[in-house]
């Protein structure tokens, strides 16, 4: 009986972590996918988009691994995502929309990268010692922090610090935020880190829907002001 149980739970454990490994991947995908989208948007050459695709794909998990203690990062010793992020640009290189088309696609792309690296951010971060709170924001610095790095490298504002643009971190902090309770309970498996990175799809997608934002400090003018 405990040998059966001892079994189960090994399995168990090795399709969480196959279901992380998965999430991972695809998460660099999607992030690939949207910076090298906007590469095309910017009609950058190959190396251009490639810089975009593995900045936006591994710079929030290099983040990460560094606050976490994590040195080398993941990104510099596994290079499948590196070899994702390279294979993701050269099929956008050669199978892309018209520029002025892009638009729509980086933003899908993105939404899902965001909600699935919120997930295994969090769960990385966990598994490494830190608690809930913490884990969660390292979540949503994993999240954001590619978007916020392709953004500066493209020369515009980061969305994230844009106040015309609908929500971003909220949203990777809700599915942030579920992962870490489900771990903290025991409760994270395969499937509810899905729905946890589909918390994070769906908020976001509503928040570009009907254009939530984030409130902004209210501007008082002063009677200087007016006849200066």
């Amino acid at each position: 009986m405990g040998a059966g149980l001892d079994v189960m739970a090994t399995q168990l454990d090795s399709a969480v972590t196959a279901a992380q490994r998965t999430g991972e991947l695809l998460g660099v995908v999607a992030f690939a996918t949207s910076g090298a989208l906007l590469a095309v948007r910017k009609n950058l050459d190959i190396f251009g988009m490639a810089v975009l695709a593995c900045s936006t794909a591994l710079g929030g998990g290099v983040i990460r691994d560094l606050l976490i203690g994590r040195t080398p990062p993941a990104a510099f010793t596994d290079l499948t995502f590196l070899c994702a992020s390279l294979l993701t640009t050269l099929v956008i290189f050669f199978r892309h929309p018209p520029s002025r088309l892009t638009r729509g696609p980086l933003e899908i792309a993105d939404t899902v990268g965001l909600g699935l690296f919120c997930v295994t951010g969090t769960v990385v971060a966990y598994t490494h010692g830190t608690g809930a709170p913490t884990a969660a924001l390292l979540g949503m610095v994993t999240a954001i922090g590619g978007g916020v790095i392709r953004d500066v490298l493209s020369g515009q504002v980061p969305s994230v610090l844009r106040p015309d643009q609908e929500l971003y971190a909220v949203p990777a902090l809700f599915g942030s935020i579920t992962t870490a309770a489900l771990l903290h309970f025991g409760a994270y498996r395969a499937w509810t880190g899905f729905l946890a990175a589909l918390v994070a799809i769906v908020v976001r997608l509503l928040a570009r829907r009907f254009q939530w934002r984030a409130p902004q400090a209210r501007h008082i003018t002063h009677p200087r002001e007016t006849t200066d």
